[in-house]
């Protein structure tokens, strides 16, 4: 596990670690209603995937708590409106969706139920959520670890570890297991711009459970990856499609190409939970377009001249770049729309 909490209930209010903050400074926050929590899903107090939607589900589980009544029906109304905030928050990640639809269909199961008995399930079942999703990341970086090679250098982008999750990581989570395992690995963080998950996020947990990590920039990748300084590339997903198609942080289908180009395996670390079986291809999934301050500006200082910014906050990867999709149950290679169907339940 990790050497920091990411998210969890206490007290009936939902902890978050303000990843907005990291590396300067190692702040817990605390929210008490479900719309401090969808704002701070919007805002990347919180994000990755599955954190996203366990906060999600801790948000739902808040929520109930507002409810003040004693009128069953009239609660579930209020709870499919606070469904509806925390689906707002952020399109792209589909396990924040997965964890509402959870929690919408445990409201459904109870909904003969009294409200205190309603409130006391979601708050079980979103503290089930946060046990399994670590579990899932330390089978994950089970399989996973069986494809690093022993004295290896992975690469990684973006933030998929302990930050991204409920504590232990996808694509991080297979960094672990294999050093766990007694691999001599070492892990290269390129600096995720412009948000730099990588330079603020994956090199500072890396870095703070003793986990060898070299930083560099995002424009360096191909340079090491000709001089054979990199043996292979883990990265996390917010979304695969059906067929294979993956969508991560930007930045993830320019490295998929220089992969490609240099024979080095490139292997997406991710749950079920993160495949969008009713997505065909990635060209349905929607990409978020986040404030364009992120480009011009690092914190309060301005970095850009004044013109036309675009800041897209994820990119697409074709199945077709993708050595392997490692998840809970196995690790599954092409032809992806069969292996990934294989995996529904």
């Amino acid at each position: 596990m990790s050497s920091f909490t990411t998210i969890e209930w206490k007290n009936n209010k939902v902890y978050m670690i303000d990843q907005r903050k990291l590396p300067g400074s190692e702040i817990y926050n605390e929210y008490s209603t479900y719309k401090e929590v969808a704002e701070a899903i919007k805002s990347m107090v919180i994000r990755g995937a599955p954190a996203i939607g366990i906060a999600a589900a801790m948000g739902v589980a808040v929520g109930s708590l507002e409810y003040k009544g004693s009128d069953n029906q009239e609660m579930i109304e209020f709870l499919n409106s606070v469904c509806d905030t925390l689906a707002s928050t952020r399109p792209t990640a589909v396990n924040l969706f997965w964890a509402i639809e959870r929690m919408k269909k445990i409201i459904c199961a109870n909904s003969d139920k009294q409200p205190e008995d309603i409130k006391r399930i979601l708050i079980d079942e979103a503290n089930l959520i946060l046990k399994e999703d670590i579990e899932t990341c330390k089978k994950i970086g089970l399989n996973g670890s069986e494809l690093i090679l022993e004295d290896s250098s992975v690469l990684t982008h973006c933030n998929a570890g302990g930050l991204a999750t409920g504590g232990y990581g996808t694509a991080l989570g297979v960094i672990r297991s294999s050093i766990e395992n007694g691999k001599n690995i070492s892990v290269i963080s390129s600096e995720t711009r412009p948000f730099l998950q990588g330079a603020r996020l994956t090199a500072w947990e890396l870095m703070k459970d003793g986990i060898p990590v070299t930083l560099i920039t995002d424009n360096m990748v191909g340079s090491l990856m000709i001089n054979s300084n990199i043996s292979s590339v883990v990265v996390g997903a917010d979304r695969i499609a059906a067929n294979g198609d993956v969508a991560n942080k930007i930045g993830t289908y320019s490295v998929a190409i220089l992969a490609k180009h240099h024979n080095i395996p490139f292997y997406v670390a991710a749950p079920v939970s993160t495949i969008d079986f009713e997505c065909s291809s990635g060209t349905d999934i929607p990409i978020e377009q986040r404030d364009i301050s992120e480009v011009t500006h690092i914190g309060d200082k301005k970095i850009a001249a004044d013109v036309d910014v675009v800041n897209p906050a994820f990119d697409i990867t074709p199945n077709g770049l993708i050595t392997a999709i490692i998840t809970e149950k196995e690790v599954i290679k092409t032809p992806y729309t069969q292996s990934i169907a294989s995996l529904r339940v």
